[in-house]
């Protein structure tokens, strides 16, 4: 008979709680669907730092965790080489834990055999808050350890562009146009 509200980091419906409670709804007693359900959005971890980057999702994209929490790590595997085949900007979630401190670092190993070594990611830690980071590397230079779970990383195509600026973060976009580069 209470009132409970769950809060959740981010954008609820993402990787989040709204999805846990919906589970919960859905295997749980029949007197449950009657709940006065809803989810108030909020914003995203990806584009969060997609915004402090420039517009790195200005194509297509998809979001993977890689967290083989919920999931086998050979589907994340699968999922990967997809995305970067199909030429898709990927924002990852849950990228490293305690553990799982090796999959980021797998993952950037997949994403290589497949896009050149330029394409840029974006290292988005905390964005819109005061500890923010935003960092961005090739692919030939990312590597695992430079995520934790505050992290999420956005991975280009290789028609996503950087421009460089003096004294300035770079911009990072990926072009609303494809002319076939790479994938």
């Amino acid at each position: 008979g209470g009132k409970v509200c769950v809060v959740s980091g981010g954008d609820p419906g993402v990787f989040a709680m709204a999805a846990a409670v919906c589970e919960a709804i859905d295997e749980g007693p029949a007197l449950w669907r009657e709940i006065d359900f809803s989810v108030v959005p909020g914003i995203t971890a990806m584009l969060a730092v997609a915004a402090k980057a420039g517009a790195p999702l200005g194509h297509d994209f998809c979001a993977i965790s890689l967290s083989n929490n919920l999931k086998p790590w050979d589907v994340i595997e699968k999922r990967l080489i997809a995305a970067a085949t199909a030429g898709f900007v990927m924002a990852f979630y849950n990228p490293i834990s305690k553990a799982r401190p090796h999959q980021l670092g797998e993952a950037f190993d997949i994403l290589r055999a497949h896009l050149p070594g330029t394409v840029p990611v974006i290292f988005g830690r905390a964005a819109g808050r005061t500890d923010e980071v935003i960092r961005i590397v090739s692919l030939a230079e990312a590597a695992g350890d430079m995520a934790d779970m505050a992290t999420c990383v956005i991975v280009g195509t290789a028609e996503t562009r950087v421009i460089e600026r003096e004294n300035q973060r770079p911009i990072v976009y990926s072009p609303r146009y494809f002319r076939g580069a790479g994938a």
